[in-house]
């Protein structure tokens, strides 16, 4: 299926600074459609805005639905991303209230996911809100989740919590997600989010009602790897990060969206359009206190950008807040490198490629950066389990490519 393109403008009635939102000229939006990466899915169609509400501005439903007209084969998908909106809202304000005396959702559930990570309280609301927000669009049929075990079919009785597989037919969306990414830091008020991924629903996933035993179970788990699907297939990627205000960032194959939480009329509003991560940049995000676990290119790389003699000549200044969406939300605006590589503790990483790796790398790949585990591309790597990690190193293009010729120099 090809998708075309058109670019956002937004009325001047509605903005001062229309510069700011109309973008580049033709000629070098050209360039950039020729340099995008490549994805399994054309490019979706982008509205025009020709009038907006001095008030309210786009709003994201304004957006979906404009979305929705010019491509009535993702129009699904405006279900999907109202629910994730009314999700978005209700845990900001867990997340918010989470500090009060009364909200009891601060600390420890008392249990650990299958990731043999404690989890907290907010983390297991948080999963179980999106999770039914979710399932009750009626357009979902699988969700993988950091805090499930197992993917979860959605299609069965929503009356209850059951994880029994029932697959109908017609279209459905597979949805994977982080439902509250640095959680650990939640407690000390630090930036927490929430990341989500998009994948089409294989059409070939059927269950014979005939069938019994061990031969449904064999069709159910051939449904269930719907979610085992590479990156160059999502469909849409967003996240939401919870901090001085909520953002709510999304990209549906054709550049990156930022919307912010209007709390004084409950609206995401269109805030940053097409953003576009600068090419070059002076800051790294990095647990340095592990950089003597890491790669040795790595380690000559950011030891390079530590003392200014890499190959921008310019000396880096590191920002770290610990938590994925903070970080690379802060990487997307103002440029820089995102990582959290293998090393000798975690040779595999410690981030999840489904459901963090690869929505977090198709949103920065569309706003012109770069993502990797410094030897391959991270949208490109099949899933070969629900929970696999990944190391990933992202953001502006010329500093990350610069980590990935240091690796290739290596071999």
């Amino acid at each position: 299926m090809k998708l075309s393109f058109a670019f956002l403008v937004v009325g001047a009635s509605a903005f001062s600074q229309k510069a700011a939102f109309t973008g580049r000229s033709n000629s070098a939006l050209n360039s950039l459609v020729e340099e995008a990466p490549a994805m399994a899915r054309g490019k979706t169609k982008v509205p025009v805005f020709d009038e907006v509400c001095e008030t309210t501005g786009v709003t994201l439903t304004r957006f979906m639905n404009e979305v929705a007209m010019l491509n009535p084969e993702i129009r699904e998908l405006t279900t999907l991303f109202g629910a994730i909106d009314t999700a978005c809202k209700a845990m900001t304000n867990l997340v918010k209230r989470s500090q009060l005396p009364s909200s009891e959702t601060l600390g420890y559930q008392g249990e650990v996911n299958v990731q043999g990570e404690d989890q907290k309280k907010l983390d297991v609301i948080t999963n179980d809100l999106l999770k039914r927000a979710l399932r009750f669009t009626g357009r979902l049929g699988v969700l993988a989740s950091e805090e499930e075990d197992v993917p979860v079919d959605l299609i069965g009785d929503a009356k209850t919590d059951s994880q029994d597989i029932v697959i109908e037919e017609g279209e459905r969306y597979v949805a994977v997600f982080d439902p509250l990414d640095g959680s650990s830091n939640v407690d000390a008020g630090i930036p927490t989010g929430t990341i989500i991924g998009i994948y089409e629903h294989d059409e070939s996933c059927a269950i014979d009602p005939t069938c019994v035993g061990d031969e449904c179970t064999e069709q159910e788990a051939a449904c269930l790897a719907n979610t085992l699907q590479p990156g160059t297939n999502l469909v849409a990627a967003a996240y939401c990060l919870y901090s001085s205000s909520t953002f709510l960032a999304l990209t549906l194959g054709n550049g990156v969206y930022i919307f912010t939480l209007d709390e004084t009329i409950g609206e995401f509003v269109l805030s940053k359009p097409d953003v576009k991560i600068p090419e070059d940049c002076k800051i790294y995000s990095f647990n340095e206190a592990n950089l003597e676990k890491w790669d040795a290119p790595l380690q000559k790389v950011v030891k390079g950008w530590r003392e200014g003699n890499g190959k921008s000549g310019e000396r880096f200044s590191s920002r770290y807040i610990g938590s994925m969406v903070g970080d690379v939300h802060r990487t997307l605006l103002y440029g820089g490198v995102f990582g959290y590589p293998s090393d000798t503790k975690n040779p595999n990483g410690k981030l999840r490629l489904l459901y963090e790796g690869a929505p977090m790398s198709f949103i920065m790949e569309q706003a012109g950066g770069l993502s990797t585990t410094g030897t391959e591309r991270v949208m490109e790597i099949q899933p070969e389990f629900v929970h696999q990690r990944v190391p990933i190193i992202m953001g502006s293009k010329n500093a990350v490519q610069e980590v990935i010729d240091a690796y290739a120099a290596d071999q």
